[in-house]
């Protein structure tokens, strides 16, 4: 048995509105959306919140970073794909885990960016280190430094709720699972 969300997905949906699929009944943990839907919808009000005004490639970055350093596969796999998506180059996806050696490919600022996300993902090891957050606020104002903030912690939810939900990575209800 799978289980869904009720939340109706529709091609406009973002991808953090849906609840993803488990494999089967024995692998079935919670289902945030049903148990908790309160929860979720403010996860999904700050998610939106977060994204408003924000370039969608930087958005992209931050949400497969952090998915990866998270490991979580099911968001990689949304992710990545929705970056292709958004017309994504594919050499650049490849090199996202390793892009402090990659940095030809990445703008300044999504470098400030992609360390921003790290240091705020990894914050237990040693906070965010000045220089990454002078790196980031040197690319945005306040109003958009606080939305990547929010954007970086959201994904981090994300990620969370699918790792402890035992979400399948390409179960996106979306559709294009393959």
């Amino acid at each position: 048995m799978t289980t869904t969300s009720e939340t109706p997905v529709t091609p406009e949906t973002p991808a953090a509105e849906v609840t993803a699929v488990t494999a089967s009944s024995a692998d079935t943990r919670i289902d945030l959306a049903t148990a908790a839907p309160a929860v979720y919808k403010a996860v999904i009000g700050l998610d939106a919140a977060s994204r408003a005004g924000l370039d969608p490639t930087l958005v992209d970055l931050v949400l497969i970073r952090a998915s990866q350093i998270n490991g979580c596969a099911y968001c990689l796999h949304m992710h990545t794909k929705d970056a292709r998506k958004h017309g994504e180059r594919e050499e650049r996806l490849y090199v996202l885990s390793a892009w402090r050696e990659a940095r030809h490919f990445y703008t300044p600022k999504e470098q400030a960016v992609l360390a921003f996300t790290e240091a705020v993902t990894l914050i237990s090891h040693g906070g965010v280190p000045d220089d990454v957050y002078a790196g980031a606020a040197a690319h945005f104002d306040d109003k958009q430094l606080g939305q990547l903030l929010g954007l970086v912690l959201t994904i981090n939810v994300w990620n969370r709720v699918a790792l402890a939900g035992h979400s399948l990575a390409g179960t996106d209800p979306r559709g294009g699972n393959g």
